[in-house]
């Protein structure tokens, strides 16, 4: 659901009543993870996607029944061999889908309107919803914030709440979506009910230092994926707003001592373009040291060569270097800047998800992966 966060939440404050349809589970090839959401309002506006188009028409029905009826339903869609045009996923896999109306009056709503107001403050969430089990508990959930406090109920009793609860601040804290199984009376021993954990938290940070005309593009890939970008340079006449518009922070700053006063985490990315030793070296000296999710770094492959001499004379390990991305990005054979920011941008997405960076055609594992069950 939180996906489509920003429509919801304009519904909401419309006063509008909706049903949401959500993959609570994926098997074999399915375009969309768990937490992908379809939406329908009353007037018949749909937003969102379950299956990159596969089943989005029988899901669209399961929404207006929702909304017709006040119940929520799981349904699985698979693949069908003997009809190509029939519902079903074309890519072989397999989704379970929750369907939930969320109406004025109903239970849920109270929960929904909360989580989506936390979203859209930027207040990092998990909302937990019963995706499996018995039917009245089906669709009902809790809202957990980052201090662990909790809003709402599965509705099986305070043990099942609390270990819910538990686990989606474990996911919350990760940054992850998953899905639990637990037992309904809140042990891990009879492992019968299936809890969706969505989370939402802050956009993760993507630090560009070198303001030159391939930051540009970059910070244009960085705001497409999702990041909340901020571009760094010590000359004031290259670091301005009118040259990078759509970064969320211009800073004009020594690179070392910007990334020395900031706040970074397991998720953020550090994009050096400098490449100039007297901003590099200081810089990835400390960058390389950061609990940070990737560094990489620009410059031709002498530049680099140079550049790892002097990393080693200013004391850095091998164990140090080896997390350094250099020359950055993936081999595209770039030239533009957009290119190269291309470049840059798949390296991330191959690095956040454990991607090989390889061909499609020269590979044989599954093109979507989906998200384990705990």
């Amino acid at each position: 659901m939180l996906d489509v966060a920003e429509h919801l939440h304009r519904w909401i404050k419309a006063n509008q009543d909706f049903a949401v349809a959500t993959v609570v589970s994926v098997s074999g090839s399915a375009p969309r993870p768990p937490g992908a959401s379809l939406a329908v309002n009353a007037d018949g506006t749909a937003v969102g996607s379950v299956s990159g188009g596969c089943v989005e028409g029988a899901v669209y029905e399961l929404c207006q029944e929702a909304l017709e009826s006040g119940r929520s339903v799981v349904q699985r869609f698979g693949y069908s061999d003997e009809d190509a045009f029939a519902v079903g996923l074309t890519c072989g896999g397999v989704i379970d889908i929750l369907t939930t109306p969320v109406r004025k009056g109903d239970p849920c709503r109270p929960l929904f309107t909360a989580a989506l107001e936390a979203r859209s403050a930027g207040q990092p969430v998990a909302l937990v919803l019963a995706a499996d089990g018995p039917e009245r508990v089906i669709g009902h959930g809790l809202l957990v914030g980052a201090d662990a406090s909790t809003e709402g109920t599965i509705g099986e009793g305070p043990e099942l709440d609390r270990l819910a609860a538990a686990e989606a601040h474990v996911q919350l804290e990760a940054g992850h979506t998953a899905v639990i199984k637990v037992g309904a009376d809140g042990s891990y021993c009879d492992r019968t009910l299936r809890l969706l954990v969505e989370t939402s938290s802050p956009p993760p940070r993507m630090i560009v230092f070198g303001a030159i005309d391939f930051a540009a593009a970059l910070v244009r890939q960085g705001k497409f994926l999702g990041y909340h970008v901020t571009v760094c340079d010590a000359r004031p006449v290259f670091a301005t707003r009118q040259r990078f518009p759509e970064a969320d922070e211009v800073v004009v700053e020594w690179p070392h001592r910007y990334l020395e006063g900031t706040d970074v985490d397991h998720r953020t990315a550090l994009c050096v373009l400098t490449h100039d030793a007297k901003f590099d070296v200081p810089l990835l000296e400390l960058a390389l040291r950061l609990p940070v999710a990737y560094v990489g770094a620009m410059g031709s492959r002498r530049t680099h060569s140079d550049r790892m001499r002097r990393l080693r004379e200013v004391g850095m390990t091998n164990g140090e270097l080896a997390r350094l991305r250099a020359p950055i990005g993936l081999d595209l054979k770039a030239h533009t800047p957009e290119e190269t920011a291309l470049s840059i941008a798949a390296e991330l997405v191959a690095a956040h998800r454990g991607g090989t960076g390889l061909p499609l055609t020269s590979t044989r594992s599954s093109i979507h992966s989906a998200l384990s069950v705990h």
